[in-house]
């Protein structure tokens, strides 16, 4: 189950993206905005992210002008790594060195059959198997779970 969410300025790329990953056989959870109508993204980064973190969800992708504000928002929940991606290298190297669990992307800034491209590499790529990124993964969470 992917859990997908997006703000004011996403809402085309957000349906196309929904479109494209029904059209693999991906099961979704779309965790809103669903209008133009202005509203605040870190309410919607906080929903996809929490379904994340608790497990109901096994992967993420935020959307908001930049995907910046997704990213620092999602960030804040404990156990997620969201990698603000704006290109395919980004986007595969998000999962394959971080085991990023989240992605979050600007349609502003990417278009949108870039955009569709990244996720699917984002939702395709597995975490390597080198010890070495698993080693700095460890110590990302240590960060998390020791901070005050």
């Amino acid at each position: 189950m992917i859990a997908i969410a997006c703000d004011h300025a996403a809402i085309a790329l957000k349906n196309q993206i929904i479109a494209h990953l029904k059209g693999r056989g991906e099961a979704l959870t779309d965790c809103g905005g669903f209008s133009d109508k202005s509203v605040d993204y870190p309410d919607f980064a906080l929903k996809a992210a929490l379904l994340v973190a608790k497990g109901e969800c096994t992967r993420g992708i935020l959307i908001c002008g930049t995907g910046i504000g997704m990213s620092i928002a999602a960030n804040k929940v404990r156990g997620i790594r969201c990698a603000h991606c704006t290109d395919e290298i980004s986007a595969a190297m998000a999962r394959q060195h971080n085991n990023a669990n989240m992605i979050a992307l600007g349609a502003r800034i990417t278009a949108h059959d870039t955009a569709l491209r990244m996720v699917d590499i984002f939702l395709n790529t597995p975490f390597s198997d080198e010890p070495r990124h698993a080693k700095r993964v460890r110590k990302i969470m240590d960060i998390e779970e020791n901070r005050g």
